[in-house]
C-alpha cells in the first residue's frame, strides 16, 4: 500500500473518530459496556434491577402529571433533580393498583424506569413513591464534579412492612435535633419506624400539663430536666410523616412505672394510679392524635391487679388507637392485642397476633463485628417474608448502663452499622437461619454465604464514606482478616499457663500426649463462646472453662508505616454495671497481644471503680470509645498472636463473660481499614 494511501486511511478515521466525539458531546446519551461504570451502590439492593447499556448527566425535568405533589417535588429536589418547565426532559409520577412483580406489600412497592434521559416513578401509594426517590437518589453519581446516573429498570418492594429502631430515651436521653437526625438519615436507607420509649423507672421524658411533676428535676434518677416539651412531641410527629416514617410511642406500664410512682404516689395497678394514668393517656393520645400506635409495655413486671392490662386496652383502643405490647409480658389471647414485639429469645409468636421481632435486634448486650454478621445471616422472625404472624423488625437500643452522650450512645452501640443491616434484611427478607442455628461468627467454608456478605460489605463501608462521613460510625471492613485459632489448651485455672503457640506457630500441635489443631476463621471480631452460651453457636462447639486458645495470622505490608490497632477481649454491654478491667490488663483473664513478637499493652482505663454501678458511664473499656492502639508494621511479613485464656464463664466483675476478640489494623486516625495488607495465616507468596 503507497504512503498515499496510508495518509488517506489515517485522515478518514481521524474524521470518523472526531464526528463520534462531536455526536457524543451533542447527545446528552452516553453508551457504555458495562453496568459498574459509575460504580452504583444500592442499599437496601432492590428485588429486581436491570441495568441499560447509557448513562448520562442528571437533566433538569418537566412534570407532565397532576400526580406529582408538592411533597414528592421536595424529596426529588433533595435527590438532586432540577425542575425546569422549560426542560425537554420529563419525570412522571403515576399511581397505580399494583406493582405487577411484588409478591407481597404493595404499598411501599414501586417500578423506576430511567431511560432516554426521563425518569417515570410508578406506586401505589405515597410510601411507594418515597421509596423510589430514596433509590433514585442513591442512583446519581458524583463523577468530576457533575452528577450522572445510568439507564435502568428497576421493580421493588420490602419484604416486611415494619422495618425500624428504639431508643430508650427515658434511661438515656437523646436530644430532638440528634433524633431528627438519625430518622432523617435512615429514611434514605427505606426505615420506616421510630419507637419511641418514653417513660421509665430512671425517668419520665414526656412533658403534662395535667400532672408537671412528672417532669420535675427531683424525679429524675438521671439526666434531671432532660425532657420533650408536648409542642417537641408533636414536631416529632410531623417530621417523621414527612419522612415516611411511623412514629411508635411508648408509655410503660404497669412495670418500669417508678417514675411515675415517685412523681404521683399510687402505684400504677392501684385503682388511684389508673385513674391517674387514663388522664394520662387523655392528654397522650391527644398529643399523638394522628397516630394509629401507643406501645405499652407490660414486661419484668408482677402483675398484682389482673384488670389492669385488659381495661387499659381497652381504654386505648376506644380513643381509635392500635395498641402494642412487649412479649414476654402480658398474656394475651387472639385479638386482644393489635401487635406483640418479641424480646430476648422469650419471645414467642402467638396465633392470632401480628409480631415485631426484636429478640436479636436488642443491641445493648452485643458487638461490633460478629453480631453484625448474625444480624446480616439471620431471618426475620424465622420468615422469608411477611405473612400475618410476622410484621418485621425494630432494632431496640437500651441503656441501663449510663452513657454520657447522644455520641456515645450511637457509638457504643454501633448505631448506624447495625442500622443499615437491619434495612438490608429486613427489604431483602431471607437470611438462611436465625442466629439460634446459625451463630454469629463468618464461616469460611460456606462461600456463597461469605460472597453476599461481601457484597453488603462493600455497600455499607461505601456510604460510611459517604453518607455518614463525620458520625460515629465504629465498623470496617473484615472479610480480608484470616486467622488460624488452636483448639483450646487445658490451663486448670492457670490463665497464665504457657503453651506452645507462643514458641512457634505451626497448622498443629502436640501437648501433654494430645494433639491440637488449628481452625480457619474469618473477621475482625470472633466468639470462641457467646455470651449466651450453649443458646447461640461460636468457634468452639462445645467451649468449656478453664481453657487457653490462640488465635494468629501473618499480615503483609507493603511498606514500613505505623498503623492503628484496634483491639479488645471483653465488649462491654450497655446493660451491665460491670467493673472495667484492672489497670494493665485487657480483661480479667489475662489476654495478651504480640505483633511481631512485642507485646501490645493495654490502654490506662479511665474508670478505676470497684464497686458495680450502672451509674458510672462506660468510658474506654470498648474499643469503639477509643483511639487504636498506635502500632509499627515493618514492610513484608508481620506476625500477630493472641492469646485467650478463660477460666469460669462467669466472675463478680462481669456477668456476661464473652469468650472473644477483637483485632484488625487500620489506619492511624481508626476510621479506616489498613489499605494494601493481607491478612494470611498461611504466610503464602503473592505478587
Amino acid at each position: 500500500m503507497s504512503q498515499k494511501s496510508i495518509l488517506r486511511k489515517s485522515y478518514t478515521a481521524c474524521i470518523g473518530w472526531l464526528f463520534l466525539l462531536v455526536l457524543l458531546f451533542l447527545n446528552p446519551l452516553f453508551l457504555i459496556g458495562s453496568e459498574d461504570l459509575l460504580k452504583v451502590h444500592l442499599l437496601p439492593k432492590p428485588k429486581a434491577i436491570e441495568w441499560g447499556n447509557a448513562v448520562f448527566p442528571i437533566p433538569s425535568v418537566h412534570y407532565e402529571n397532576s400526580a406529582m405533589t408538592s411533597w414528592s417535588m421536595l424529596w426529588l429536589s433533595k435527590a438532586g433533580i432540577i425542575f425546569d418547565s422549560n426542560a425537554e426532559a420529563t419525570l412522571s409520577v403515576e399511581y397505580l393498583d399494583s406493582i405487577m412483580g411484588a409478591s407481597v406489600n404493595q404499598l411501599e412497592a414501586y417500578s423506576l424506569l430511567v431511560a432516554n434521559g426521563n425518569i417515570t416513578i410508578k406506586a401505589v401509594t405515597q410510601k411507594g413513591v418515597f421509596n423510589a426517590i430514596q433509590t433514585l437518589h442513591q442512583l446519581i453519581v458524583v463523577r468530576e464534579n457533575e452528577q450522572w446516573i445510568q439507564e435502568c429498570s428497576i421493580t421493588d418492594w420490602p419484604a416486611f412492612p415494619i422495618r425500624g429502631f428504639m431508643h430508650d430515651t427515658s434511661r438515656g436521653f437523646i436530644p430532638i435535633d440528634e433524633l431528627k437526625k438519625q430518622i432523617r438519615l435512615l429514611s434514605r436507607f427505606k426505615i420506616n419506624v421510630f419507637h419511641w420509649h418514653l417513660t421509665e423507672d430512671i425517668a419520665w421524658r414526656l412533658e403534662s400539663k395535667v400532672f408537671p411533676q412528672l417532669t420535675e428535676e427531683e424525679n429524675f434518677l438521671r439526666f434531671p430536666g432532660e425532657y420533650y416539651t408536648l409542642a417537641q412531641a408533636r414536631e416529632m410527629v410531623a417530621f417523621c410523616q414527612d419522612h415516611n416514617v411511623l412514629l411508635i410511642p411508648e408509655i410503660d406500664m404497669p412495670g418500669h412505672s417508678r417514675a411515675f410512682t415517685r412523681a404521683l404516689g399510687p402505684d400504677m395497678q392501684s385503682p388511684e394510679g389508673m385513674r391517674l394514668l387514663k388522664l394520662l393517656l387523655d392528654e397522650i393520645c391527644e398529643v399523638f392524635f394522628d397516630l394509629p400506635y401507643i406501645h405499652i409495655g407490660t414486661d419484668e413486671v408482677e402483675f398484682t391487679n389482673p384488670a389492669f392490662v385488659p381495661e387499659m386496652v381497652d381504654y386505648i383502643r376506644a380513643k381509635g388507637k392500635k395498641v402494642i405490647s412487649w412479649n414476654p409480658g402480658w398474656e394475651y389471647l387472639s385479638g386482644e392485642i393489635d401487635l406483640l414485639q418479641l424480646w430476648s429469645f422469650r419471645g414467642k409468636l402467638h396465633q392470632g397476633i401480628p409480631a415485631i421481632d426484636s429478640r436479636y435486634h436488642y443491641i445493648n448486650h452485643f458487638d461490633t463485628f460478629s453480631d453484625l454478621v448474625g444480624l446480616f445471616n439471620s431471618s426475620i422472625g424465622g420468615f422469608p417474608i411477611s405473612n400475618q404472624q410476622m410484621a418485621g423488625a425494630i432494632l431496640a437500643v437500651w441503656n441501663d448502663r449510663k452513657l454520657e452522650s447522644a455520641r456515645e450512645i450511637v457509638n457504643q452501640n454501633n448505631f448506624y452499622p447495625l442500622m443499615l443491616t437491619l434495612a438490608e434484611r429486613a427489604w431483602a427478607g431471607g437470611g438462611e437461619h436465625y442466629i439460634a442455628d446459625r451463630g454469629v461468627n463468618l464461616l469460611p467454608q460456606n462461600e456463597e454465604e461469605l460472597k453476599l456478605f461481601q457484597d453488603f460489605e462493600e455497600r455499607l463501608l461505601f456510604f460510611k464514606e459517604t453518607t455518614f462521613t463525620h458520625l460515629p460510625f465504629p465498623y470496617v471492613r473484615q472479610t480480608n482478616v484470616l486467622w488460624r485459632i488452636t483448639d483450646p489448651f487445658p490451663n486448670e485455672g492457670d490463665l497464665s499457663r504457657v503453651f506452645p503457640p507462643e514458641q512457634e506457630l505451626k497448622d498443629s500441635y502436640v501437648f501433654d500426649g494430645a494433639e491440637y489443631s488449628t481452625h480457619m476463621a474469618i473477621g475482625a471480631g470472633i466468639y470462641l463462646r457467646h455470651v449466651w452460651g450453649d443458646l447461640v453457636p461460636a468457634f468452639y462447639q462445645d467451649p468449656e472453662p478453664n481453657h487457653t486458645a490462640y488465635a494468629f495470622s501473618w499480615v503483609y505490608s507493603p511498606l514500613a508505616q505505623p498503623a492503628g490497632l484496634l483491639a479488645g477481649f471483653q465488649n462491654y454491654s450497655r446493660s451491665e454495671s460491670d467493673l472495667p478491667p484492672p489497670q494493665g490488663n485487657w480483661d480479667y483473664y489475662q489476654s495478651r497481644i504480640w505483633i511481631n513478637d512485642m507485646e501490645i499493652l493495654p490502654p490506662l482505663w479511665k474508670n478505676t471503680h470497684s464497686v458495680r454501678s450502672s451509674e458510672i458511664p462506660l468510658r474506654n473499656e470498648n474499643w469503639e470509645a477509643r483511639p487504636p492502639v498506635p502500632v509499627f508494621l515493618k514492610k513484608g511479613w508481620n506476625k500477630i498472636l493472641i492469646k485467650l485464656p478463660i477460666g469460669e464463664f462467669s466472675r463478680p466483675e462481669v456477668r456476661l463473660v464473652k469468650w472473644m476478640f477483637t483485632a484488625v489494623f487500620v489506619s492511624p486516625d481508626g476510621k479506616y481499614a489498613l489499605e494494601g495488607i493481607v491478612y494470611d495465616p498461611e504466610k503464602r507468596s503473592f505478587q
